[in-house]
């Protein structure tokens, strides 16, 4: 008798610990996964961040032609580039403004004297100056606005700019798709550990269902379980996501590369980004426990 207590006690100590084994096992794996969710979702709304910057800061130059300069013929052209679909804002520069724009960029005075006799028959040309809310349609864009009537010349930077932004979208959309690979890891991870648990558990959920437990209260301890795993597991990358990127962004100075780059200020960033990573440990722990006991309570029907 004595001796059957003692195995009983010793079972269920060993079970306890089995238990506890599997969740810190699990916890660290989603632990692993969620901090390189953070980096990628880090990388992937600087990235996002910085393409919508340069995006705004394309612009399509469109020179007027000598014989459309009439106050009357500026506007039309005005007006019909704004008509056009996908304009942000548009800008007009007059032939004067741009001679100065053009002098104004030498720093020699010498060089300045010498085009400044070419202000009395400035050879510029009126202009405006187009930004797209969206730097994809850049070259649709630019196509439309040369058929306008009066227009001389348009310019965007050619492929080069297109270029650009179609590797920084592809940058971010990878980020977005690893981010979700991620995420169906931790899930396959935090199903199997709550799976061991079931089957370890087999006796007391049997006894559950022979005195009329529903399914759903069978489930709700597994499921609250797999939610406070994948909490545990949010804990260690929260902080390496605040310490980690304040510290990124002070030795950067805020500037990856040059100053086109520019990272977004942690505050309240690192706050939004923490939020997330608990946000999506709790989910995965939700997803996890319910798909492994639904699973698991079918099977035993």
């Amino acid at each position: 008798m004595f001796s059957r207590f003692c195995r009983h006690i010793k079972e269920g100590f060993f079970g306890v610990g089995r238990h506890a084994a599997m969740s810190i096992s699990s916890a660290s794996a989603v632990t692993i996964t969620l901090i390189i969710i953070s980096i990628f979702a880090i990388f992937t709304v600087n990235v996002n961040n910085m393409t919508t910057k340069i995006e705004g800061e394309v612009q399509i130059s469109v020179m007027i032609d000598y014989n459309y300069e009439s106050a009357e013929n500026i506007d039309r052209i005005g007006l019909a580039i704004k008509a056009i679909p996908g304009i942000d804002t548009v800008t007009f520069s007059s032939k004067d403004e741009e001679f100065q724009y053009y002098i104004d960029s030498f720093t020699d005075e010498h060089e300045k004297e010498i085009f400044e006799s070419y202000r009395e028959d400035n050879p510029m040309h009126n202009a405006y100056y187009v930004k797209v809310s969206d730097g994809n349609n850049l070259e649709a864009v630019t196509s439309q606005i040369a058929q306008i009537e009066g227009v001389f010349d348009t310019n965007y930077g050619g492929n080069s700019s297109v270029m650009l932004v179609d590797a920084l979208n592809s940058v971010r959309a990878g980020g977005l798709v690893i981010v979700i690979a991620l995420s169906l890891l931790a899930i396959f991870l935090i199903q199997n550990t709550i799976k061991v648990t079931i089957l370890a558990r087999a006796n007391e959920i049997a006894i559950m269902r022979s005195v009329g437990a529903k399914n759903g209260f069978i489930r709700a301890p597994f499921v609250v379980e797999g939610m406070i795993i994948g909490a545990l597991g949010a804990i260690i990358p929260i902080f390496v996501t605040i310490f980690g990127y304040i510290y990124l962004y002070s030795k950067l100075n805020g500037v990856l590369i040059s100053s086109m780059f520019v990272l977004i200020s942690p505050h309240p960033f690192v706050l939004e980004v923490s939020l997330l990573l608990l946000g999506v440990g709790m989910l995965v722990g939700l997803i996890g426990s319910f798909l492994s006991v639904t699973k698991y309570l079918r099977w035993k029907r």
